[in-house]
Order: structure tokens, then sequence, then C-alpha cells
């Protein structure tokens, strides 16, 4: 019991030290995602339009709150190398107050990226709250004929009860439970077709209680990956968490099994 006890005690300590030590090298970096990135060249016009493969597919990442694009440095180098050939992320304002805004605003630049890329279809990555504007572009605003794959990292998809000193702030209400939002989110979707993959963590102590960033809706195709040892910081930066991202959106096949799709994983 007490080497049990140790054990966890080691594990949290070490959890913590590695969420200090990204949110360190975050604020070096989050001046450089400020601006919104270059798009990236419009397709060729002699490639097929809408010839869709998992490598073709363009990705567009999604930040959390009061965050930008600089979270993603680490996971787009390995999207990339995992050959991803299109990897862009998509900035809201920092002033956003209304997550349905920027759900709307995430949609129009799906378009703008499937336009400009002839893709007819697009993978979206998530944190935290970027899984939540994610997931409401789907549901509730259409996005569900755009997306093939939704990855959530760390999302309350059953709200938060965390960092209760910014509770004033609209954002953060919409993600406490019990919400507007997230009533919206869990009213029936009947026919949605896009598969989504929602990795939590045990040690993420954003998301109170951890287990709001397992998906739950009797109407999405989900499928939940527990990842052990990181907090919430982590889960966009650490190599095995961008392992099971590519594994995750490498599966194209609309029907696939949960048997067929990503476990748990330990980073401990």
């Amino acid at each position: 019991m007490e080497l049990t006890r140790l054990t966890k005690v080691t594990t949290a300590l070490k959890a913590n030290a590695l969420e200090l030590a990204i949110l360190t090298g975050h604020l070096l970096l989050y001046p450089s995602g400020i601006v919104s990135e270059r798009p990236e060249p419009a397709a060729d016009p002699e490639a097929a339009p809408g010839a869709e493969t998992e490598a073709g597919r363009p990705v567009v990442l999604l930040h959390g709150f009061v965050d930008n694009r600089s979270v993603f440095v680490l996971l787009r180098r390995a999207l990339t190398r995992h050959g991803r050939h299109s990897v862009e992320s998509f900035n809201y304002s920092p002033l956003t107050c209304d997550l349905r805004a920027a759900a709307e605003l995430l949609g129009r630049h799906v378009e703008e990226v499937c336009a400009r890329t002839g893709r007819h279809e697009v993978d979206l990555v998530g944190h935290s709250l970027g899984g939540l504007i994610a997931r409401y572009y789907v549901q509730r605003l259409g996005g569900e004929a755009r997306v093939r794959t939704l990855v959530m990292l760390g999302t309350p998809h059953a709200g938060t009860t965390a960092v209760a000193w910014v509770g004033a702030h609209p954002l953060i209400r919409q993600m406490r439970p019990g919400s507007e939002v997230l009533r919206e989110l869990a009213e029936p979707a009947p026919g949605c077709r896009t598969r989504c993959v929602s990795f939590w963590s045990d040690l993420d102590q954003v998301m109170v209680p951890v287990e709001t960033a397992c998906l739950d809706h009797p109407d999405l195709r989900v499928h939940n990956v527990q990842v052990s040892g990181i907090g919430h910081l982590a889960l966009p930066v650490h190599p095995t968490v961008a392992a099971g991202i590519c594994e995750a959106l490498d599966i194209d096949e609309p029907g696939a099994t949960p048997e067929a799709e990503p476990g748990a994983a330990s980073v401990a």
C-alpha cells in the first residue's frame, strides 16, 4: 500500500514538473503564435478535386482558452513527419466571449481550407476549449459534412469545475457543468458521420473531474483514449500523444471499430 502511494506521488510530481517546464517553454513561444499563419498555397489545378486520402486531407489545429497556435509546434512537426502534407492552425481571438461564435468562424475557415486545397474534407484536432469549439461546429453547425475525424485533447465534454477564479469569463462559464452550450451538445445528433476521438489524462488538473474529458453521446461515433502520467498542458506536446493522434487520423474507414483504434497509453 505504501509503495503504491509513493508511486502515485512520484508520478504526480513528475507530471507537475513537466507541466511547469512546458508552461515555461510555451510562454517563450507564445508571441510567435499571436499572428495568424499564412495560408498554404492553393491546390494544383490539375489535381483531381475531392480526391481524399488520409495523407491528403488537411489537418486543422485549434488551440485552447487564451492560447494560440504556438502550442502546436511539436505536434505539427510530428504530423508532417508522419506524412500529413497540409497542416495549419486556426487562431480565434483571445477576446472571443462566445464558444458558438468561435465555432462559426471555424466553419468559415474550414470552407476556405477546402476551397484552397481542393479537398472535400478535413481532420480537426482541438486542445481543451478548442476541442469543444470543434465539436460544436461538427454537431450543431453542419460541420460533420466537412470533418472526417475530430480529435480532442483534454476537452471538458461534461464541464469542468476547475479554475474557479476566472469563472466570470463567459467562455469559462460555457465550460461549466450544465451550461447552455453543454446542454446543446447533449441534444440528439442523428446521422453525425464524423468519427470522434477524445484523449484524456488521469493527471489533468484542469479537467475536474478528469473523466469529464471522456465523451459520451449516444449519436456520436466515439473512442476515448486514456493517457496516464501527464497533465493538461502536455497533451498537445507529448510524443506518445502525438503518435496516438497520428494513428487515430490514419483510420480512414467509416466503419472502423474501436478495437482497431488506439487504446490507453502510459507515459509515466
